[in-house]
């Protein structure tokens, strides 16, 4: 493989005031892709090089790519990983979302049944599961909001797997409309963003459904400026749902930034230091599904 590196000028601003700008710039850039490198992924390879904190809005300006040897190498990662559930279980009668219809968890082959088709000692179950995909835990991608954006079978691993992660704390008690106020001063570029409101403790419970916590547009039009990858929360949904309009969901999803609803658990993680992980099927013609997610303490 050609050694390339890519070469730059950029002009960086924080979250916490101030900004830092480059001017030729030169960066070693692993595999074959580097010719098709956008300004979001540079953004995200500078950030990581440079070791640089609390990045918001960034521009990425006269980018060009030489052949030159490339200076170092990167490290591989390691270490014992500790696994947190942050999903919640799907079982018969569950209903996620009110007005959706409940999950159906049955027999297709019972063990009974089965003892009638294979030999003395031999059983298999095989469950029938009839639900719609906005049960439990779920993933929403830009098909759900956008008819022609990606749906699940065109998500690739990487947008939802082993994710950068942090958590704010935004508790239910104290506010319902959370705003991009709770996420100034904070490590936010190329991470899953975990909300944490404590909205979970309703699971299951009529209230679950009323005066959920919120994210507000600022909000969600500052993590997409600050070029986040996914934001979750652990509320019933990301969005108001007194009426009928829904901004987080059209700014996020338009901006192929993913969204996890009803997640659970989040008082168990820390605020920094773990992967996040969120993965659905790979399913054609659908922008939501349940997944199992779960956080990976470093």
């Amino acid at each position: 493989m050609t050694e390339k590196r890519v070469v730059f000028d950029f002009d960086l601003q924080f979250t916490n005031g101030g900004g830092i700008q480059g001017q030729d710039f030169r960066l070693d850039i692993d595999g074959d892709d580097i010719d098709d490198i956008d300004d979001a992924a540079l953004v995200d390879y500078i950030v990581r090089d440079l070791r640089l904190l609390m990045v918001g809005p960034a521009r990425i300006l006269n980018k060009k790519i030489i052949v030159e040897p490339h200076k170092r190498k990167a490290r591989a990662d390691g270490g014992r990983r500790v696994y947190v559930e942050l999903s919640h279980d799907i079982e018969d009668g569950l209903v996620t979302y009110p007005g959706l219809p409940a999950a159906r968890v049955c027999d297709y082959l019972s063990r009974e049944r089965s003892r009638e088709i294979y030999e003395a000692g031999t059983e298999f179950h095989i469950a029938k599961i009839e639900m719609v995909a906005n049960t439990g835990t779920y993933l929403d991608c830009p098909f759900h909001r956008y008819e022609h954006g990606h749906d699940l079978s065109q998500i690739g691993p990487e947008a939802f797997c082993d994710l950068d992660a942090i958590v704010i704390r935004a508790d239910h008690r104290d506010v319902r409309a959370i705003d991009a106020s709770w996420f100034r001063d904070r490590e936010l570029r190329g991470r899953a963003v975990l909300v944490h409101t404590g909205w979970d403790a309703h699971w299951r419970e009529a209230s679950y459904a009323v005066e959920h916590p919120f994210l507000t547009q600022d909000a969600a039009e500052y993590l997409r400026d600050c070029g986040v990858r996914l934001v979750g929360i652990d509320s019933m949904n990301i969005d108001d749902t007194r009426g009928t309009s829904r901004p987080v969901h059209s700014v996020l999803l338009g901006a192929d930034i993913l969204i996890v609803e009803h997640l659970c658990n989040l008082a168990a993680l820390p605020d920094e230091g773990f992967e996040f992980s969120a993965m659905p099927p790979k399913v054609k013609g659908a922008g939501t599904f349940p997944v199992r997610a779960m956080a990976r303490l470093r």
